[in-house]
C-alpha cells in the first residue's frame, strides 16, 4: 500500500531532550510534567499525542460528515491523555469528547462513532489503548 503522506520526526535527550520535524516546521523543547518528578516548562509527548489526536479525529468528524452530507455546522474535539501504570510500565488512556453544531444528539453521536472507525489514530491504537467516547450535540448559530 502506498502511503498518503509519510513525515518524520527526531528527539534527542528523550523525555528532558528536544524534538523537531525533518521540514523544521516543529520544533519543541521537552520536560518531563512537575506531576512526574520533573521540571515542566515545556511540553512533554502526552500532551503532542493529544493535540495531534484530537487533530485527527477533528478532521475525521469532518470528512465523515461530508461523505454522509450531513448538516455540520462546526466541530470541536478536547483530547485528554493520561499516563498509567501498567505492571512495570506505563500505557496510556484517552478520553475523546467532541462536540458538533447542527446535528441532534442521536446524529451526533453515530457520526463520532463513525469517524472513530475511521480515524488514523483510533485504528493505531485499536485494541492497545482504552478511548472513551463522549459527545454534546448543541444547536447550528440561527442566521
Amino acid at each position: 500500500m502506498s502511503a498518503l503522506y509519510t513525515t518524520q520526526a527526531h528527539v534527542t535527550g528523550g523525555r528532558a531532550g528536544r524534538g523537531e520535524t525533518s521540514d523544521g516546521l516543529l520544533r519543541v523543547d521537552l520536560a518531563l510534567p512537575r506531576e512526574l518528578g520533573g521540571q515542566g516548562g515545556a511540553t512533554n509527548p502526552e500532551q503532542l499525542f493529544a493535540v495531534g489526536y484530537a487533530a485527527c479525529f477533528e478532521s475525521a468528524i469532518r470528512f465523515v460528515a461530508r461523505k454522509q452530507k450531513l448538516p455540520l455546522t462546526d466541530a470541536s474535539v478536547t483530547s485528554t491523555v493520561s499516563l498509567l501504570p501498567n505492571g512495570e510500565g506505563f500505557k496510556l488512556g484517552v478520553a475523546l469528547a467532541a462536540e458538533t453544531k447542527g446535528l441532534d444528539q442521536a446524529a451526533a453521536e453515530a457520526l463520532v462513532s463513525a469517524a472513530h472507525q475511521i480515524c488514523p489514530y483510533s485504528n493505531a491504537i485499536k485494541g492497545n489503548i482504552e478511548v472513551a467516547l463522549s459527545t454534546v450535540a448543541l444547536p447550528a448559530k440561527a442566521a
